[in-house]
Formats: C-alpha cells, sequence, structure tokens
C-alpha cells in the first residue's frame, strides 16, 4: 500500500473553457462526417448498427414485435429525387389504431420550429438533401439535460401498406420530420416510447430552453399579455385541450386531448368593444376550428379592409384565429418555451440571467426522503442552497405587464401596489432518462421541490452542529406543483434572502436521475449543501497486527518460493482464514477472485502480495471485525448499516460521509478516515448494495478497496503525498470509475 500520511482532498471543478467544448456530444460515438465520407468512399448507404431497421425499434408493447400493428411493417429509404428542407406545409401523424395514443405533442413542438429557422436549423442542420454527397445518413441535434447531442440515423423509415406509420409531411417529398422523429425515437430507446407526452418537454429538447405550464381559468387576467409578450421574444407557445378519452373532434372543429402551436396574438375593435384575438395551428395541417373568427366567420367583414388582409388566410392549412374567451372555454394549459431565460421577464440592466445547472439522483436508502416535509426522511432529500442577492428592477405589475402577475403555476403575483423589493427566480427540475425506461414498465414519477426560507436568526446557527435540528424550523416560502411530468418548473418572487430548495419525489424510496436548473434576473449563488471528498491516509494504513502462527505459515505454504501471493493464493488464504467467522453465518461465502485482485492492487505490488503487505491487510480486515462497522459475524450488512439510524447505535463509532444536512442523520457505516460527498456516496450505495439495501462482506471489501486505491493515486500526484488535487468530473470518471 502506498506510504505518506496527511490527508488528501479531491476537489471537483468546472471544465476549462474550450475543454470538450464548442460541439454537442456524439450520441454513441457516431460522427455523421464520419460515417458519410466512409459510405461514399465505400459507394454504400448507411445502415446504423445501433438503432437497426426493425421489430425492436418499433417497439415493445402495442409495436412489439409480435403485436399486429407491427406486422406488415417495410423500412423503406425515400427516393433519390425526393426534395429535402423544412418547409411551412402542415406535418400529420398517420392514425396508429385503437388504443395507441400517438405522438401529437412531438408534432406540435416540430410545427412550431418551421416558424423559427434559426431554432430549427440548430435542431436540423442545413446542408442535408437526398441529392448533393447523399449516403443514406443524416443528423439532428438535440439538448438533454445541459447539452446538445448529435444524433445519426440512416435514413430507412417505417412503411405500412405503403404509407408511413408516423409523422408525415403534407408535403409528400419532404421527409425532414420523420427523420427528425427517428432521431428522437433512436435517443429514447425505440418509435413507442414517444407515445404520450407535453409538449413542453419536445420544446425544451429543441432548444435548451425553460418550459413553464400556464393552467388556465375563465378570469385569467394578464394571459393574453403574457402570451404576446413571449412571442415577440420568439418563444414556442403551445395549448393542450384535455381530454379523458383520447382524440375526438368537436362540433367547433376542436381536436380534444391534442396539442396546438399558439403562433399569433392581435387586438381589434368591434365599435368600441376590444377583441382578443389568437391564432393557433393544428400540426396536422388541416382540421380548423369553426367558430367565432374562424375562416368563414362573417365578423371578419366587419373589419377594415387592410386589418382583414393581413390577418386571414382563408385555406385550410391548420392555422386559425379566435377569441381569447373562447380559447379559456376549450383549452386547460399553455405551456411556454423560453428560448433564453430573458423571455420569461423584463431584460435586467447590464445582461441576461444568472443561471446555475446542478445534476443530481434520488438514491433509496440515502437520499430518497419523499415529499412532505413533516416526515423524518424528507430532510434526507439533496439540498442547495440559495442566497439571493439584488432584487430586481421595479415594474408596474398590472394586467398588461411582460406576465400579468402570472406565476409558473399560473398562481397570480404579489398584489398591486406592493412595492416590497423581490428577485425573480425561476426553478427547473428535469427528470433525466425517463422516458426510454418505459419499456421497462417505469413512467415518470411526481416530483416537485419545496423553497424554505433560511431566516438571519437561523443563519447564525447553520454551521454550528445544532444546524441538523433546525430544518424542521424553516418557514416554507414557496413550491413547486407535484406533477408526474419530465419537467416541473415554477416562476418565483422571492425576497432578497437566503433559501433552501429541496427537489423531492412524491414517495419515499422512490429512484430517479434529476437537473435542477436555477435562473435569476439579478446575481445570486447557488451550490449544494454536499461535502469534500478527502481521506486521511495515515488511518487508510491501518494497524500492523502481527500474525498467529498458524495463519504466517499457511500464507508461506501458499507463497511458495516467490514468498508472494497472487491473486488465486490469496483468496485460498482468505476462505481457510475466514472459515471460522462464517461459521457463524447462515450462508457461508468467500472473497471473490476479482476482490482479490482489487486487494492486491491496493496492499501489494499490483499483482502480488509480501507477508508485510498482509500483516496490513489482515489489520484492515480484525479492524472492521472488532469494530462491528461491517463485522465478520454478520451474514449481511443492512440498512441499517448503510442506510438510517442515529449515530453512535449499537455502540459503534460512525463516520458521516453524505453531505444534505438532514441526510448526515443516516450515518453510513465506512472505515474511519473517509469522507466522501453525495455523488459519491450515491455511486458506492447504488453500485454495492442488493434490492434489499444489503451489502455483504466481499462487496463492501471491493468497495474499501477501490476507494483506498482512488486516494492513493491521488497522493501519488501532490507533493509530499497530501494536499488538494483538483478534477474535472471528466477526469474523475476516469479515475474513479465505478461512479
Amino acid at each position: 500500500m502506498a506510504s505518506g500520511g496527511g490527508r488528501v482532498t479531491i476537489q471537483l471543478v468546472e471544465e476549462e473553457a474550450g475543454v470538450g467544448a464548442g460541439g454537442p456530444q456524439l450520441f454513441r460515438g457516431q460522427s455523421y462526417e464520419a460515417i458519410r465520407a466512409a459510405c461514399l468512399d465505400s459507394g454504400i448507404l448507411f445502415r446504423d448498427p445501433y438503432f437497426p431497421a426493425g421489430p425492436d425499434a418499433l417497439g415493445y408493447d402495442q409495436l412489439g414485435p409480435d403485436s399486429e400493428k407491427a406486422k406488415g411493417v417495410k423500412w423503406m429509404r425515400p427516393h433519390v429525387k425526393c426534395g429535402w428542407g423544412p418547409g411551412l406545409q402542415g406535418l400529420r401523424e398517420e392514425g396508429l389504431g385503437p388504443g395507441l395514443q400517438g405522438n401529437c405533442w412531438f408534432l406540435a413542438a416540430a410545427a412550431s420550429l418551421t416558424l423559427h429557422p434559426r431554432l430549427l436549423h440548430r435542431v436540423v442542420p442545413p446542408r442535408q438533401d437526398f441529392q448533393h454527397g447523399y449516403a443514406g445518413v443524416f443528423h439532428f441535434q438535440l439538448w438533454q439535460f445541459g447539452h446538445w447531442v448529435d444524433v445519426v440515423v440512416d435514413d430507412r423509415l417505417p412503411v405500412r401498406e405503403g404509407k408511413l406509420m408516423f409523422v408525415r409531411s403534407e408535403q409528400r417529398n419532404e421527409f425532414w420530420a420523420p427523420l427528425l422523429e427517428k432521431a428522437y425515437a433512436k435517443l429514447h430507446g425505440s418509435y413507442e416510447v414517444m407515445r404520450g407526452g407535453h409538449m413542453n418537454e419536445a420544446f425544451v429538447d429543441f432548444t435548451g430552453g425553460v418550459g413553464e405550464v400556464l393552467y388556465l381559468r375563465q378570469n385569467s387576467m394578464g394571459l393574453f399579455s403574457a402570451l404576446r409578450h413571449a412571442l415577440a421574444k420568439e418563444s414556442l407557445v403551445g395549448a393542450t385541450a384535455l381530454s379523458d378519452r383520447g382524440e375526438y373532434r368537436t362540433e367547433e372543429g376542436l381536436v380534444k386531448g391534442h396539442a396546438y402551436s399558439v403562433t399569433g396574438t392581435h387586438k381589434v375593435f368591434l365599435g368600441f368593444t376590444k377583441v382578443r384575438l389568437l391564432r393557433l395551428r393544428n400540426p396536422w395541417g388541416r382540421v380548423e376550428w369553426t367558430g367565432a373568427w374562424s375562416d368563414s366567420c362573417p365578423r371578419w367583414d366587419t373589419l377594415p379592409t387592410e386589418w382583414r388582409d393581413a390577418l386571414l388566410v382563408k385555406k385550410e392549412d391548420g392555422e386559425f384565429w379566435m377569441e381569447l374567451r373562447d380559447f379559456l372555454l376549450h383549452f386547460d394549459t399553455v405551456q411556454i418555451c423560453s428560448l433564453s431565460p430573458e423571455v420569461l421577464g423584463p431584460s435586467p440592466a447590464g445582461g441576461g440571467w444568472h443561471v446555475h445547472t446542478f445534476q443530481g439522483r434520488w438514491v433509496r436508502g440515502f437520499n430518497s426522503g419523499g415529499s412532505q416535509p413533516n416526515s423524518e426522511t424528507f430532510w434526507t432529500n439533496p439540498q442547495f442552497r440559495l442566497t439571493l442577492l439584488e432584487p430586481d428592477e421595479e415594474e408596474d405589475e398590472d394586467e398588461e405587464g411582460p406576465w400579468g402577475g402570472w406565476g409558473a403555476a399560473g398562481a397570480r403575483g404579489p398584489a398591486r401596489g406592493c412595492r416590497t423589493p423581490k428577485c425573480t427566480v425561476l426553478l427547473s427540475l428535469i427528470q433525466r432518462n425517463r422516458r426510454r425506461l418505459r419499456a421497462k414498465g417505469l413512467t415518470y414519477l411526481t416530483v416537485g421541490f419545496h423553497v424554505f426560507q433560511i431566516t438571519e436568526e437561523l443563519l447564525g446557527l447553520w454551521d454550528s452542529p445544532r444546524s441538523r435540528a433546525l430544518l424542521p424550523r424553516l418557514l416554507r416560502a414557496d413550491r413547486s406543483p407535484l406533477c408526474a411530468r419530465r419537467d416541473v418548473s415554477r416562476r418565483c418572487r422571492l425576497r432578497p434572502g437566503h433559501y433552501l430548495v429541496v427537489p423531492s419525489a412524491a414517495h419515499p424510496g422512490d429512484e430517479a436521475d434529476f437537473t435542477l436548473r436555477v435562473f435569476s434576473e439579478r446575481r445570486h449563488t447557488a451550490v449544494e449543501i454536499d461535502d469534500v471528498i478527502s481521506a486521511d491516509l495515515q488511518a487508510l494504513q491501518g494497524p500492523y497486527l502481527p500474525l498467529e502462527l498458524g495463519l504466517e505459515q499457511l500464507f508461506q505454504e501458499l507463497a511458495g518460493e516467490e514468498e508472494e501471493l497472487g491473486a488465486p493464493q490469496l483468496q485460498a488464504l482468505l476462505s481457510i482464514a475466514l472459515e471460522p467467522a462464517r461459521a457463524h453465518t447462515r450462508t457461508p461465502g468467500e472473497i471473490g477472485l476479482r476482490t482479490c485482485e482489487q486487494l492486491l492492487q491496493c496492499f501489494g505490488h499490483g499483482r502480488s502480495l509480501t507477508l508485510h503487505h498482509f500483516h496490513r491487510l489482515w489489520g484492515h480486515l480484525l479492524e472492521w471485525q472488532v469494530s462491528g462497522r461491517l463485522g465478520l459475524q454478520k451474514e449481511t450488512f443492512t440498512d441499517r448499516d448503510l442506510g438510517y439510524h442515529s449515530p453512535g447505535e449499537h455502540g459503534v463509532p460512525c463516520v458521516c460521509v453524505g453531505g444534505s444536512l438532514g441526510g448526515c442523520r443516516a450515518q453510513k457505516q465506512l472505515p474511519p478516515g473517509f469522507h466522501l460527498n453525495n455523488q459519491l456516496t450515491q455511486a458506492l450505495t447504488s453500485r454495492y448494495r442488493d434490492s434489499r439495501l444489503r451489502v455483504d462482506f466481499e462487496h463492501f471489501v471491493s468497495c474499501v478497496a477501490q476507494l483506498t486505491c482512488i486516494f492513493c493515486h491521488c497522493s501519488q500526484h501532490l507533493d509530499g503525498g497530501e494536499g488538494v488535487i483538483c478534477l474535472t468530473h471528466r477526469q474523475w470518471m476516469e479515475v474513479a470509475a465505478f461512479s
């Protein structure tokens, strides 16, 4: 084992400017330019090995390999002379038959892209067609949880009875939309996982923006100005007419259970009456509203000719006008995705908004404490400290203001005339990679977040030993709705000060990855409440204990003339030496060969172990046994060892390795000398536990050996073997492969 005392601290830092930046990540490592060049050189058309054209690409249940809907499907390439390029023609969704919901949420979002060429060209990179340099390969760029991803697909599309099965354009020679859909399906695993969703999910993936949901009601003051302001900033806006029985067409020409794009607003006057109009678009490119202010409504004849000519297009193109009050009668939600945080409010003086992004995970038995603040486990959830330093510039918050007092969940803002300084903060919680798990029977969890105010009185005690007892005394300042959606956002108006943001799943023990984004108009600081990653190398060396005569003789017998043990010999030695301890267990086991190889790396020369090295290894094993930490007298080490319990329970000294304030009560039974942060503890918990939150002795030994190797490796790069070493997240992943 490496020598040297002191403490080694690993500090994770962001990538330096220019390192790994400047372009999107390649999904599956596939480079469009490299694949295209190779295919052109070979004179072949690309066939994607990572998303083969076949039954598995279609789906797993109603589109599964043995399903009726998957029969007779052919995968065909568009004709070489077909056109390429997004146009304003409507997109359509071919019906998938009874009992299978379509993906109108994706259609509506894709149709909205055609109204914004700059956005469209980001998602659909230019200079792709079926003529010049055609090789059967195309690529698209989608935003995924903090970064852009470049997804390569071949152009074999599913066709049944001579028609594309899913998205298709009204223009028969346009194929950008079905190919974009294929890229989205590849990113998430299959076409079927795209069944059902919310427009904002696709909006965010197309723009990297921030999604909000406004829940409509009849007295929705300020909605019109909110939509006008958002559209003026090129936001993507959609509306949904909810339905509890699937999609169906109403007498007025609307489709319930369907998503529409909102493409414009306008005020007109009928005499002295002001009428607020909204322009909507059906992504099918057909089936329009037939009520007041529809294309054939006689009310248009009462307007001046220049107004009528500028607004009205009498064409079955899926786009139509309707009055705001009719809109509120027929639609339930409005979904807005801002292209940048500035869109959500007036631009602050001196520049854009301030942004922080955090990646996290709820892990059962560690930091998945549920959503009820009055429960003891709630405070084990991940926690983020937010400090708002400067209030917004004062605005007149009347009906015609930029958002008319609207909050993210449709709540009214502060009462008119209130002059209390406030800070605008947008909090966005996203469940990562959850859609692709549908094939395994999993769906989006119900998630949300609470915002608690840390008063000045409590702030002075925050870093004291009493800090954990302070958590239940925090006053809730705001909260998001609990929603079973990928994206849950809330636009908050908070006073300058200190706050604690606690994202949570609805039920304790729910597991999922999440991304939390924080935006504020003015300066703020945001940090995860966490611990550093460090280790006391002197303590990690363990005691040097003399061996019993029989054990030393056994070592020499197995070591032979080389006087060193390899992994098989060490496995045999431990199997015999630990037999008395295992005699008290119900299921005797032994240290596996792979774990023995890790022990050689940690305590030996890499591939062998001398008697001197074995002294220290055996000292560690005895220390763990004597301390009762994960004693050899036990068959397994349950969640009471690696989960929730009070300090000093069973008389065992405990070491805090989790950084959440509440989570520090979830003391973890690890050897003395280790101090780990949330991310690393989550990785250890997820890797080494079983389905019942238990860790057997072999996995515990493997865990400790891996940790020791990491810290000793880092120590070699420090002057004197101790100090702080800074690693980027990529370097950390290379060092700590298990994370």
